[in-house]
């Protein structure tokens, strides 16, 4: 595979991911607006103003056409509703992928991110070169550590890491696919 597919389909949770276009700040910021106090802990961007926000919709638009990181729009099927955001992320080294996700408030609890990270997971490795998957978090965000752990990651190590949200501790546990 060249490059990963620009929308996977989720149909069991009724849920798209897809490839993020240039229409998307708006509904990507009203989301995170309406999320902030749950995205804060581990999200460091959960603050960020509206303008930040297109610059990362421009800036995922020009990563993908560069074939470096992937984001990923999650999305109601049905109705196109911003469910949150994912990626897969050119920044642990020749041969790797890290995967990242989030998810709003009243997504959770449902499957999806561990769902998301199947599917990602299974794409990442049908890229060229690509031997390696990793999850990076907080050792105190025990949710996206317990995704990692019913995806099937085992924990590698965990690193000393800066203190990036108001909810970190600074350790970052390292999550690998292979187990």
């Amino acid at each position: 595979m060249t490059g990963p597919p620009e929308r996977i389909e989720l149909a069991a949770l009724g849920v798209v991911l897809r490839r993020y276009d240039a229409g998307d700040s708006d509904q990507l910021y009203a989301a995170v607006e309406a999320n902030r106090d749950h995205l804060r802990a581990h999200m460091p961007w959960a603050d960020e103003r509206r303008d930040e926000f297109v610059a990362f919709v421009t800036d995922a638009v020009t990563q993908w056409d560069r074939g470096a990181d992937h984001n990923y729009a999650i999305v109601d099927a049905t109705d196109g509703r911003y469910l949150g955001g994912c990626g897969l992320h050119d920044r642990i080294g020749a041969g790797g992928r890290e995967i990242g996700y989030w998810l709003v408030a009243d997504a959770t609890g449902r499957g999806i991110v561990t769902a998301v990270v199947q599917a990602l997971t299974t794409t990442a490795l049908a890229l060229d070169g690509v031997r390696r998957v990793e999850i990076h978090c907080d050792e105190a965000n025990a949710r996206s550590a317990a995704v990692a752990r019913r995806a099937g990651y085992r924990l590698d190590r965990v690193e000393a890491d800066a203190v990036s949200a108001p909810g970190d501790v600074g350790r970052s546990m390292i999550w690998v696919w292979p187990p």
